[in-house]
């Protein structure tokens, strides 16, 4: 009651201030008016009484639609397996492997190689894929993977993975093209078109080594969950059924072609990479022009090879490419683009460093200028804290659900879940960041309330949401796959424009 009574007085007061002493306040009497908590209705509001992680998880289910054009027909290809995944430190310790010092390789020959590749990975919480290039020891390997207790089958190949998040939609039909074994065709989709030419007699197995964040083995423990990947997979090694692929299209007329399994050449040594890269360049240049093609990377070593991908051959005749934050890394140390000074990112990806490669790309290797031959108009990075889809102006639309509905997949997903819950996730990306590592540059901020923050370099438009990261994830493989899937669901292809 006192507490209404000195707030009347002292209106009472600052009235009369006004009327007999001037227009203006004093500082001091605004300021104590301010103090009792009389709630505004903006105070009242569901918001303020919300975490920034349910804010965020909210405007995406508002602000998540469809295109007005949606795709009906979407071919993919052509890397598919079975995945064996396990504990990566209990199946080592299983193979009597002990702990030791991490150290990379571009291929696989041993347990001793496959140990150091596994703790140089495992040290920095970051994703990998390998060759190994011994055939019984691997086929060893595996039959001690599949025998773990608690080792489970997954649909595995990144073709195969786009594929199943595809067909998700009831109303879209998928074209899956790749070595299909008899147990990945039992767990494929019914709703997933297989050519009788992809099938084959045997399945090929991928061993894919996870860990949890904060996993220790030896003196190396995990800065976040993640997962290493290898397998003696010749199939798809080849791209053998690149051929097949493009041969299907012509009587499955796709709107949308998603292409992936490049990177499972580089272990098959420079001269077989360096012929097949030619005759797959001529097999995708046979697709037709007003088709947009996908290309989904993944983890590459090989300078050189990258390049051939880059500069010569594939990336310039690809609409959009997917890729995450060592892949980024890697293809800008390759081609010597911007930051390709650094070793390694520290810690979750500078946003002004990422924006500045994604720019490079798009100059370099894409259709920034108008004038150029390229059709890459579109990329969709991804890492764990926050995702940004850069595209040309004028080819592509929807961006802001695009980049939102790939956020959303990967938080839901990776706690195992169908939707997103807000009390498992956690926002791990910066609330302020800049548009660009060098000035001139923006300084921007992410609004929860509306979790899309976009800014322009150019004719190139950047578009920015964060990530709630899952506290406990269940399962990290296919999560990249399943991210640029959803976002190529929501875009939309802009037809006043030729790809």
């Amino acid at each position: 009651m006192w507490r209404k009574a000195s707030v009347a007085a002292l209106l009472a007061l600052a009235v009369g201030y006004l009327y007999y002493g001037g227009p203006e306040l004093s500082e001091q009497i605004l300021q104590y008016i301010s103090l009792p908590n009389i709630q505004s209705p903006s105070q009242n509001s569901p918001n303020s009484q919300k975490s920034v992680e349910q804010l965020i998880s909210a405007a995406w289910e508002t602000l998540i639609t469809l295109p007005t054009r949606q795709w009906s027909k979407v071919a993919v290809g052509v890397n598919a397996c079975v995945d064996v995944v396990v504990s990566g430190v209990g199946l080592l310790q299983a193979l009597a492997v002990d702990p030791g010092v991490g150290l990379d390789h571009e291929v696989l020959h041993s347990k001793e190689d496959l140990r150091e590749a596994f703790i140089h990975y495992m040290e920095r919480g970051a994703a990998a894929e390998r060759f190994f290039s011994n055939k019984e020891v691997f086929q060893r390997i595996a039959r001690a993977a599949a025998e773990y207790p608690g080792a489970k089958l997954y649909v595995g190949g990144n073709a195969a993975l786009i594929g199943q998040k595809l067909a998700t939609y009831p109303d879209l039909m998928v074209l899956l093209c790749g070595p299909v074994g008899p147990k990945l065709h039992e767990m494929l989709d019914e709703q997933i078109v297989v050519p009788p030419e992809s099938l084959q007699e045997t399945d090929e197995y991928h061993l894919i080594l996870e860990y949890k964040a904060g996993e220790q083995w030896g003196s190396v423990q995990a800065p976040q969950a993640n997962r290493f990947i290898f397998s003696h997979d010749v199939s798809n090694g080849a791209m053998s059924s690149l051929e097949t692929f493009v041969a299907s299209l012509d009587d499955f007329q796709p709107e949308l072609v998603v292409l992936s399994g490049l990177h499972m050449m580089e272990g098959q040594g420079r001269q077989l990479w360096e012929e097949r890269l030619k005759e797959a360049v001529s097999a995708i240049s046979d697709i037709r022009r007003d088709v947009p093609i996908h290309l989904e990377l993944a983890s590459m070593t090989d300078k050189d090879y990258m390049n051939s991908i880059m500069q010569e051959q594939v990336m310039p005749i690809v609409s959009s490419i997917g890729l995450n934050e060592q892949e980024l890394l890697f293809l800008s140390q390759a081609g010597e683009g911007p930051h390709s000074d650094m070793a390694t990112w520290k810690g979750i990806p500078d946003m002004g460093r990422v924006s500045d490669i994604l720019l490079w790309i798009l100059e370099q290797h894409g259709r920034s200028d108008p004038s150029s031959e390229a059709d890459l108009t579109r990329i969709h990075f991804h890492t764990l804290a926050y995702h940004i889809l850069a595209t040309v102006d004028g080819y592509w639309g929807n961006q802001a659900a695009a980049v939102m509905a790939g956020a959303r997949v990967a938080s839901s997903q990776s706690c195992g879940l169908q939707s997103v819950d807000v009390s498992k996730v956690e926002l791990k990306a910066p609330l302020d960041f800049h548009s660009s590592h060098a000035e001139p540059r923006e300084k921007l901020s992410l609004n929860p309330a509306e979790p899309v923050t976009v800014w322009q370099r150019g004719n190139v438009t950047f578009h920015m949401t964060p990530v709630l990261v899952c506290k406990q994830p269940l399962r990290t493989v296919g999560l990249g796959d399943a991210i640029s899937a959803e976002g190529l669901i929501y875009s939309e292809l802009k037809t006043q424009q030729p790809i």
